[in-house]
């Protein structure tokens, strides 16, 4: 017998279905809420409590601190794939054969190239222009130079799509930090691996010989996997919601960018280090800026410790930590903010107030010290995200449109002024 939920206004009752997920996931099943009542609707700011489709891509469980792809797990994932194995399985529903994987790494190297008009477009930017700005204007350019659309149903056509957005993104994430640095933009060299290209492209200099560090590549193969997809969270809703209006996939991605953007999302591991700085500027002393935390009449916040969902420690930051600490070996750094960073998380995880509370380092922290760690401008932390959350979008966006779900349409209650009689601009 199926599970149903009962519904009682104004003493008539309304009956509505229970759906179950297969990690046993209840969720009640109001689409024919408003038909039914007459116009009744649920009032749920955030989307706390609402779950906005059924997808088969991301399973979280936050009370339990689980995180698995397609149903492998993040651990395992961050272990033995690397990140082009798991953007294949994100956007396809499994792992790669070895002759799948070969042809997708081949086919995204024939891609990789980029309309050199596209530098025309990022040389009308300014070098103070956010990365994240130029970012989002040069992925939705990309219609410009691609302008016909996708057709859905065409599995080489949404194959072609997918490659080529994978292959020339990084090149243009590349391009926005090397004009910010007045460097020479890079194409890479397609002899090397996706994540190594995207280092050499970022980093290489015309006057020396680019020498790849391994300890550097996998850490950033993780903190690419550990970003790849994380549920409805603020910027796949929006590449969603966009693509459900069947905008084409560059313009969904360039919408998702934006709304990766904020400093509440994307913006939080930028926002770590711009507190690092500020508590060096102000002596270093991290015992102040702990108890300043605790203190509740104190508008300080600690900037990358706790999540909104991960109600346990985030597994994410449980991996990404070891890499902060063999980054930060192999490199040398001496460098007073991460002194600062490695003395505020050895505290929040021991100190009773943080523990209870539930207030642990998670992937934000860590992923802003090894970004800092490798050379990376703060302004750019966001792009890295946004490079790592690339397949998780579009395997969003690609089943959105395979499941052909209706365009997202929210609701809202109304609160305004009640129905007043237009009055002549001598009677106001």
């Amino acid at each position: 017998m199926s599970k149903t939920a009962t519904l009682e206004i104004d003493g008539k009752k309304y009956e509505f279905p229970i759906i179950e997920g297969t990690e046993n996931e209840l969720g009640i099943d109001i689409k024919t809420l408003r038909g039914a009542t007459g116009g009744v609707t649920t009032i749920d700011p955030g989307y706390k409590n609402t779950g906005s489709c059924e997808s088969a891509i991301t399973f979280l469980d936050g009370e339990k601190g689980i995180l698995r792809y397609r149903g492998y797990s993040i651990e395992e994932l961050a272990e033995k794939a690397d990140f082009l194995e798991v953007c294949y399985l994100l956007i396809f529903g499994n792992l790669p054969t070895a002759t799948e994987l070969e042809k997708f790494d081949k086919d995204i190297k024939e891609e990789s190239h980029v309309d050199e008009d596209m530098k025309k477009i990022l040389d009308g930017f300014p070098k103070s222009a956010h990365p994240m700005g130029v970012l989002s204007s040069l992925t939705s350019a990309l219609i410009a130079f691609n302008p016909g659309s996708v057709d859905v149903d065409s599995e080489e056509e949404m194959y072609n799509a997918i490659v080529k957005i994978l292959a020339k993104f990084p090149v243009l994430a590349a391009w926005t930090m090397r004009k910010r640095k007045s460097l020479p933009l890079d194409y890479g060299d397609s002899s090397l691996g996706y994540v190594e290209n995207l280092h050499k492209m970022m980093f290489a200099r015309p006057n020396k010989t680019y020498e790849a560090n391994k300890i550097v590549n996998d850490a950033l193969d993780k903190l690419l996997i550990l970003h790849a997809d994380h549920e409805q969270n603020c910027s796949t809703s929006t590449v969603r919601i966009v693509g459900s209006s069947h905008a084409g996939l560059f313009a969904s991605l360039s919408a998702g960018i934006s709304a990766l953007w904020g400093p509440l999302h994307g913006g939080a591991n930028q926002a770590v280090i711009e507190m690092l700085e500020a508590i060096k500027e102000d002596g270093g002393d991290t015992a102040k800026y702990i108890n300043k935390a605790k203190d509740k009449e104190d508008s300080f916040r600690l900037m990358g410790f706790g999540h909104r969902v991960y109600k346990n420690f985030d597994p994410r930051a449980k991996i990404i930590k070891k890499s902060a600490e063999e980054v930060l070996g192999n490199l040398g750094i001496e460098d007073p903010v991460l002194d600062i960073a490695k003395g505020l998380s050895e505290v929040a995880l021991k100190d009773e107030y943080f523990v209870q509370r539930k207030l642990y380092p998670n992937v934000d922290f860590y992923s802003g010290i090894i970004y800092r760690a490798l050379g990376i401008p703060t302004e750019m932390f966001t792009v890295m995200f946004a490079l790592g959350r690339l397949p998780g979008w579009i395997a969003q966006w690609r089943e959105m449109r395979l499941r052909k779900e209706p365009i997202g349409r929210p609701r809202q209650i109304y609160i305004g002024e009640n129905h007043r009689d237009f009055k002549e601009i001598s009677e106001r």
